[in-house]
């Protein structure tokens, strides 16, 4: 009888964890990251499932001359904006994994 209930329990978590992690999932969907580079001169912003939303130059970083270097900028632009929503994500993902009082080693997919 006692199996039973921990397997009930264990059930129910995981259908908390399951809504815990859509409610996430679409909030990151919903949320964009803006990624810097050049001291704001290049911008570029992302959604939280990385999906390109929009890309901001200012005029002092193009020159068709030096296109390397806005090529540069754009990927460190890119890079800073995914960094920004990972963090978001593992910081959601933590939080549920302790309102549920989930082990820290228990991994959540994303």
């Amino acid at each position: 009888m006692k199996n039973m209930m921990d397997m009930v329990g264990m059930i129910k978590k995981a259908q908390a964890v399951q809504t815990q992690m859509a409610a996430v999932q679409n909030k990151m969907e919903n949320t964009e990251f803006t990624g810097l580079a050049a001291n704001g001169a290049v911008e570029v912003v992302l959604t939280g499932k990385l999906t390109p939303v929009k890309v901001k130059l200012d005029k002092s970083v193009v020159n068709p001359d030096d296109v390397e270097t806005l090529e540069d900028l754009l990927l460190v632009a890119m890079k800073n904006a995914k960094e920004r929503a990972d963090d978001a994500s593992d910081k959601a993902f933590e939080s549920i994994k302790k309102s549920l009082n989930l082990p820290d080693n228990f991994e959540l997919p994303f």
